[in-house]
């Protein structure tokens, strides 16, 4: 992967998550997490559908129900499986034009930032709530982050991405993120 390949941080932010969720031991599926719909077993099955979702729509093909049990009892290979399904869509469709999304057409970058961002932050997430190290990809984390500030309007909060809690801009940068999200970092 070359330093100007435009799926590089994307691919490092898949391979983190994905280290994430490898992580998990099964003993911790019921615990809750910074997501607080969301126990973490729901919480990586929400990430593989995630994944899904942005493969359907770079592919035009239909998404799947929110509901579905995704990852069965290999978590791994599902997460695995839908990550290496979105990277060849990407890597067939390329960087170039626009995607329809629900929200509105975007340049295809806006949507690889998003779906980076969303890795970066879930991943915080996974790892917060198993209490694996949150010192994670510095790289991906200001691309996140960068990507939030820019396109994380309040409109666009929900469930998942609650209102921002203040955290010190000194502060590592995926505590800014997760803060960024409706986090408490700390």
């Amino acid at each position: 992967m070359s330093a100007n390949d435009p799926f590089r941080l994307l691919a490092r932010a898949i391979d983190q998550c994905g280290a994430l969720v490898s992580g998990v031991r099964p003993e911790q599926a019921g615990l809750p997490t910074p997501c607080t719909e969301w126990d973490v077993r729901a919480l990586v099955n929400h990430t593989v559908y995630d994944l899904q979702t942005f493969t359907a729509g770079l592919t035009g093909a239909e998404r799947g129900p929110t509901d579905a049990d995704l990852i069965g009892n290999d978590w791994s290979a599902a997460y695995r499986a839908a990550s290496d399904a979105l990277l060849a869509a990407w890597r067939q469709r390329g960087i170039d034009g626009t995607l329809k999304t629900r929200v509105g057409e975007f340049p295809a970058t806006w949507a690889v930032g998003q779906h980076t961002a969303d890795l970066a932050v879930h991943g915080w997430d996974i790892a917060t709530a198993t209490r694996q190290s949150t010192d994670l990809d510095p790289e991906v984390g200001r691309l996140a982050l960068d990507w939030a500030h820019e396109n994380l309007k309040p409109q666009f909060r929900g469930a998942a991405f609650g209102p921002e809690v203040e955290v010190p801009e000194n502060a590592a940068v995926y505590d800014r993120l997760a803060g960024f999200f409706g986090r408490e970092p700390f």
